[in-house]
C-alpha cells in the first residue's frame, strides 16, 4: 500500500496485490468532488467498473472512499490502466488526477521542478537523481537536500519506507 495526503485536503491511496493494482485519488477543490456536486456522492462512474479483484478495496474505510475523484487501476492481464466509464465535466482536471499524479512519471526533473516549487528554494538534479537510483545517502547528499536533517533522524523514516540498507 502507498499513500499521500498533501495537508491541504488532496490524497490518493494505491493497493497492490497479487491481481495487480488499484489506485483512488481525492482532488478536493476537482468539479468532480463530492463536496461540488449537489448530490454529495462520487461522481457517477468512478467506481462503478472496479473489477472484483479489487472490491475489497472499496470498502476499506481507511481509503474514505467517500471522497473519491479519481479510481484507476489494473489488473496483471491489463494491457493499460484502466478506468469507468465516465462522462467527464468540462474544464482542466475535472477529477483532480492531473494535478496529484504528475509527480508520480518517474522523472528526477519532474521532481526536482516540484519540490523547488513547493520549498521555494533550488534543489540540486544530481541529488535528486541519486536518491531516485535509490543509491546510499551520504552525509554531502543529506546536506545538498536539506542540511537541517540528520542522519540519525532518517533511519527510522527509511527502515519505513524499505530504502536500501546500509543507506544511513
Amino acid at each position: 500500500m502507498a499513500s499521500m495526503r498533501n495537508g491541504s485536503g488532496d490524497e490518493y491511496f494505491i493497493l497492490f496485490n497479487s491481481q495487480g493494482a488499484i489506485m483512488k485519488g481525492f482532488g478536493h477543490e476537482s468539479s468532480m468532488s463530492p463536496w461540488a456536486t449537489e448530490s454529495g456522492q462520487v461522481w457517477p462512474g468512478v467506481l462503478d467498473e472496479v473489477p472484483g479483484e479489487f472490491q475489497e478495496f472499496l470498502t476499506e474505510p481507511a481509503f474514505s472512499m467517500g471522497e473519491t475523484t479519481f479510481c484507476i487501476w489494473r489488473r496483471k492481464v491489463d494491457p493499460s490502466w484502466q478506468v469507468g466509464e465516465i462522462e467527464y465535466p468540462e474544464g482542466y482536471d475535472p477529477d483532480g488526477s492531473e494535478d496529484l499524479l504528475f509527480i508520480l512519471d518517474g522523472e528526477p526533473s519532474t521532481y526536482r521542478e516540484f519540490a523547488e516549487q513547493y520549498y521555494e528554494r533550488p534543489v540540486d538534479l544530481s541529488a535528486v537523481i541519486h536518491v531516485y537510483e535509490q543509491k546510499p545517502l551520504t552525509t554531502e547528499i543529506l546536506e545538498v537536500l536539506n542540511a537541517e536533517v540528520s542522519r540519525e533522524d532518517l533511519k527510522s523514516d527509511l527502515a519505513q519506507i524499505g530504502y536500501p540498507h546500509g543507506a544511513i
